[in-house]
């Protein structure tokens, strides 16, 4: 199909997919699969969106969870990000998440839809206390493009250029992208796609921050982002809870799309 003349998009993904950082619980949720289902209906009025993505889900929970609804959606374009849940855990085998990421590839190409994912930048540059996650963050990046080449998955790489990891691109918890973020991710998506209108302005730096903060002043903020947003993470975990319990799908059936569309996250009758 030309690029641009998608009819029925669908997301697959955790809770970047879903939206978090750009809008909130309350007015609801936009995101970039949200924008870039927005670029496409621009050109191509009668396209039908679903977006099935979760927040806390990890790569086999998008595979067991979201597949199966999405190939029932039939989708001529999909994207499939998940992973980066996964390389949190203390437990992370890249062989394992890549192989729940190539079944998803598989299965969508399969049945004829463009698959489209996202590689991920070095997470120890936007959350230093993470340092040591840097090779599982490449060692996943790998296995997502040997699994796309071999489906014929366009990819985003957003991996390797510096704007991705400009600190004004993420939300205070530095986990989740801002909504400048999110658009950027969106336009890398687009260019990826070779969507009309899109261009690689995605990669271009933002202005110069304006102070560069002391040592004393980011370790301070260190300890702040830690307390704020690192301990009540780690309290989740081992209580056995995700911030998607209870949650489930903002979009899950394939609706038009109508100007900037806030969509409300999907919540289980029980919440």
């Amino acid at each position: 199909m030309p690029s641009g003349e998608y009819l029925r998009y669908v997301a697959l993904g955790d809770s970047q997919t879903e939206g978090l950082g750009d809008g909130d619980d309350i007015t609801g949720l936009r995101g970039w699969a949200d924008r870039l289902a927005e670029q496409l209906a621009a050109g191509v009025p009668g396209l039908q969106y679903a977006n099935l993505a979760v927040r806390g889900r990890l790569a086999a929970q998008v595979h067991a969870e979201q597949l199966e609804p999405a190939l029932a959606l039939r989708p001529d374009l999909a994207t499939v990000v998940a992973g980066v849940n996964d390389l949190l855990r203390p437990r992370f085998d890249a062989d394992e998440v890549g192989g729940h990421l190539e079944a998803m590839f598989a299965a969508l190409t399969a049945q004829g839809a463009h698959v489209a994912t996202v590689t991920f930048p070095d997470i120890a540059r936007i959350i230093p206390l993470a340092r040591p996650l840097s090779p599982r963050v490449a060692a996943l990046n790998h296995r997502i493009r040997v699994a796309a080449r071999r489906h014929g998955v366009t990819v985003a790489e957003t991996s390797h250029h510096p704007v991705t990891t400009d600190p004004r691109l993420w939300s205070q918890d530095r986990l989740h992208a801002s909504p400048l973020g999110h658009e950027r991710i969106a336009a890398a998506i687009a260019h990826a796609l070779q969507l009309p209108n899109s261009s690689e302005a995605w990669i271009h730096p933002l202005s110069s921050l304006a102070v560069t903060p002391s040592r004393w002043r980011a370790g301070a903020t260190e300890l702040r982002w830690a307390a704020a947003f690192l301990g009540p993470w780690l309290g989740r975990r081992l209580r056995g809870r995700s911030s998607g319990d209870g949650r489930t799908a903002k979009r899950p059936l394939l609706t038009p799309v109508i100007g900037a569309d806030r969509t409300m996250p999907g919540r289980s009758s029980a919440s």
